[in-house]
């Protein structure tokens, strides 16, 4: 009747797959075969329809109980189908999201395992570049992420281990009623945590085993609580979650070891986000999806796990997309990314520095050249980049060498050791001689003399600006016409260099974004700027905020929203004039 009904109504549909659910769970002594001949039975209404929570449990125990039954690819296949492209919110349906989880897991108890999951997850993208179902990405993603978390469930539910996922995220790390507790320290120790370490020497180490079904994990922990550390309880700011995983190697030691089956979800989920990272057109998704790092602290302190999630982080890094590769860096200030945990010291680090550097190159080689960024990996990882630099990484010799150029290092032994590193390979000694003979062009070119005024002809190049400002002094140049030239960012490099700067017209240029942030960070007594048909957004001009001497600033056909308009209003108070037509603000 349901099938064959000409009313539309989703309730006709349902209304016999609610009458199943309730047979079944009355009779719980059925054959696998009854089980089956059901589930075929109602296979035509479940083409158009979710099937309901209690058939969903019923649909978990087939796959978890006869994972290689046909009906499980001939009936189940669809269904999840389904789910995956029209599902809109899995918490509002968890037991669906637990159904797609344990349909999956039986895919992968096949004899082609992974090559079946594979050819699902394709079957799901689509045969064209571009995956035609906005939402079967997160789809997937949500489902990874619960199947990963259950891996590690018990040991963060365990009253005998650490401080929970939770309790860790809302930053209660008071004393509780956990035993034993077992204290945390940071990788990153002060000197006075080193003094304190030193007077607490007589403390003892021992060792403990905690243990449950799934998971056994090996700890050393000290009897005495540091005083640091109850220092830091009271503090009511959130933990960073990764700097609490860095433990110290004198204070604790974990490894964490999953049972078997726990151990073949967690490589079946793992590996299907290699696959979701494989789509040119899911990667910007998927990198957003996993750039607040979703993952219990459990599962970044497993070498396993943080290997092979290398991979994805890998594509991510390869990837020449700015919306991409800058999801490697934290979702906001405070709070460590992906660049920091595959840095060398950092947890998931298992390699010399290999990925850290791939990942600088891909960060610089966009609009990361800036004092900010440089000014970060000096503060934290000089060391790491000085013996990559000693290596003969290229990458790295550039960033020592821009540490120079901005003066990023003001300490004179540590600016004289890093010289000493460039010149220690063939690579770094050019590249430091090329340096030095810029310097010397700076010098010349900042010396008082030369015009006031300058103004280059249309379809002027970066390279002919370059050939022109390296041919004498420009140390009274004040105003800068570049209109209607071919210039790029690309010459934003060789405008900081203008000291008495003044006056800049970028008007009708391919100048944007990762100049103005250049330009923003250099140029502070820069007093008017026209950016008027230029392909600038709202990303580069949120940079000139910081340009306080700005008084007349021309946004005149770019791409300006009203809120970035507002914020520089708000920000500059020195601006006068300003043009914003033919753009939202206006």
């Amino acid at each position: 009747m349901a099938l064959t009904s000409p009313l539309q109504d989703d309730s006709i549909n349902q209304a016999p797959l609610e009458i199943v659910s309730k047979l079944l769970s009355e009779n719980t002594n059925l054959t696998t075969q009854e089980h089956e001949n059901i589930i075929v039975a109602i296979a035509p209404l479940l083409e158009n329809n979710h099937p309901p929570p209690d058939l969903c449990e019923f649909f978990c125990k087939h796959c978890r109980e006869r994972p290689r039954s046909m009906v499980v690819i001939e009936v189940f296949t669809p269904v999840v189908q389904r789910i995956l492209k029209h599902n809109m919110d899995f918490g509002k349906c968890p037991r669906l999201r637990l159904f797609t989880q344990e349909y999956i897991l039986a895919l992968n108890e096949l004899n082609a395992g992974m090559e079946v999951v594979k050819k699902f997850i394709q079957s799901m993208h689509g045969p064209t570049g571009h995956c035609p179902h906005p939402r079967v990405l997160p789809n997937l993603v949500a489902v990874c992420l619960a199947a990963i978390y259950s891996c590690y469930e018990e040991f963060i539910n365990s009253r005998d281990n650490s401080p929970s996922l939770k309790e860790i995220r809302n930053g209660c790390q008071q004393p509780c009623d956990r035993k034993p507790t077992l204290p945390l320290r940071l990788l990153h120790p002060s000197p006075d945590l080193v003094s304190q370490e030193a007077t607490l020497s007589e403390a003892r180490l021992k060792s403990v085993v905690v243990a449950s079904s799934e998971i056994h994990v090996e700890v050393e922990h000290t009897s005495t609580v540091k005083p640091a550390l109850t220092a830091s309880a009271g503090n009511d700011s959130e933990p960073n979650l990764i700097d609490c995983l860095m433990v110290s190697p004198a204070c604790s030691t974990m490894s964490i070891e999953l049972g078997p089956q726990a151990d073949r979800t967690l490589g079946c989920y793992v590996e299907i986000l290699k696959l979701l990272s494989d789509y040119d057109d899911w990667r910007p998704s998927l990198a957003s999806l996993l750039q607040p790092i979703p993952f219990p602290k459990e599962a970044l302190a497993h070498e396993k796990f943080t290997k092979e999630l290398k991979y994805v982080i890998q594509r991510f890094a390869e990837d020449p997309r700015q919306e991409v590769h800058s999801c490697l860096l934290s979702v906001r200030a405070g709070k460590d990314g992906w660049f920091q945990l595959y840095s060398p010291g950092g947890v998931a680090c298992d390699d010399d520095g290999e990925l850290f550097a791939s990942m600088v190159h891909i960060l610089m080689g966009s609009c990361y050249k800036t004092k900010k960024f440089l000014l970060s990996l000096a503060e934290n990882k000089l060391g790491p980049c000085m013996l990559l630099a000693l290596r003969g990484n290229q990458t790295m010799v550039e960033i020592l060498c821009l540490m120079l150029e901005y003066n990023i290092i003001d300490n004179n032994d540590t600016q004289l050791q890093i010289i000493s590193t460039l010149e220690s390979t063939g690579v770094g000694k050019r590249m430091y001689e090329q340096l030095c003979d810029r310097q010397r062009e700076l010098k010349e070119l900042q010396r008082k003399g030369g015009p006031t005024r300058l103004t280059l002809p249309s379809k002027s190049t970066d390279a002919d600006l370059a050939r022109l400002l390296s041919s004498g002094s420009f140390g009274n140049l004040e105003n800068l016409s570049l209109a209607f030239t071919n210039v790029t960012s690309a010459c934003a490099e060789h405008l900081i260099k203008l000291p008495s700067l003044k006056q800049l017209n970028l008007w009708s240029t391919q100048f944007g974004d990762a100049g103005l942030r250049l330009l923003s960070e250099h140029l502070t007594m820069l007093q008017v700027l026209n950016l008027c048909e230029t392909p600038v957004t709202d990303a580069g001009l949120l940079a000139l905020s910081s340009m306080k001497s700005l008084c007349s600033l021309n946004m005149n056909s770019t791409k300006l929203s009203a809120d970035t308009y507002e914020d520089l209003k708000a920000k500059l108070p020195n601006l006068k004039e300003v043009d914003v037509r033919y753009t939202e603000a206006w």
